[in-house]
């Protein structure tokens, strides 16, 4: 039987997600216990620019995110500095929203 990516990861470590519809998995290890955290969807682009880094950020609230939550695993990891495309999003998605 394979083991469980929970019992063969390092504290810390982020690695590709083995759940579907997600992009990255943390190990959190505090007070002796171990969780496993999933974040991003798999399913949306890759629009890592300042300006969409900066929209994220703010919108989410990352300055609050506490260790051991999604939304600290993406804010430290997807969206936490440079890199990515520099892509601005297609006109025809502008306002729709």
């Amino acid at each position: 039987m394979a083991k469980s990516p929970k019992q063969s990861m390092r504290c810390g470590e982020v690695r590709k997600s083995t759940r579907s519809g997600k992009k990255i998995m943390k190990l959190y290890c505090s007070g002796g216990k171990r969780k496993l955290v999933h974040a991003g969807a798999s399913g949306y682009g890759h629009n890592y620019s300042d300006a969409a880094r900066k929209s994220f950020r703010a919108r989410h609230k990352c300055s609050t995110a506490k260790p051991g939550t999604a939304k600290h695993l993406a804010c430290t990891e997807l969206w936490k500095g440079k890199g990515g495309r520099t892509k601005s999003s297609p006109k025809s998605r502008k306002g729709k929203y």
